[in-house]
């Protein structure tokens, strides 16, 4: 079984565009198990003050908090740091990450403008 991290802005992005989670990762990655940070949970929760629909009691039913690499502090290093070691894709939307992680020998699935799920590899 595929494992995929959830990245804040990818969860938004995906539930934005409506988004079946497991329909979607289906056609891509089989069925994946959802890991998520503490990091980015606190950051969803900090986003849904502001915003409403996020789905986090979701994304809580479906997923399985994962621990930080030790030593890092910054929500997009500890995400590229368990998807190097690990070889697990990150659901992200986030320009920066998704070049960091091509770069680093990661991969990432993101949500297209047609609204749909994309996996790509390094």
């Amino acid at each position: 079984m595929e494992c995929v991290l959830i990245d804040a802005c990818g969860w938004a992005a995906l539930v934005d565009a409506e988004l079946n989670i497991d329909i979607a990762m289906s056609k891509i990655v089989g069925k994946p198990k959802y890991l998520l940070l503490e990091k980015v949970k606190q950051e969803l929760l900090s986003l849904s003050k502001q915003r409403r629909g996020l789905l986090l009691d979701l994304l809580d039913k479906k997923s399985e908090l994962v621990k930080a690499p030790e030593g890092l502090r910054h929500t997009d290093q500890m995400l590229l740091e368990l998807s190097r070691e690990n070889r697990w894709p990150v659901l992200t939307v986030d320009r920066k990450l998704k070049e960091r992680l091509i770069n680093t020998g990661g991969s990432y699935i993101e949500v297209t403008s047609k609204n749909v799920l994309r996996f790509i590899q390094n």
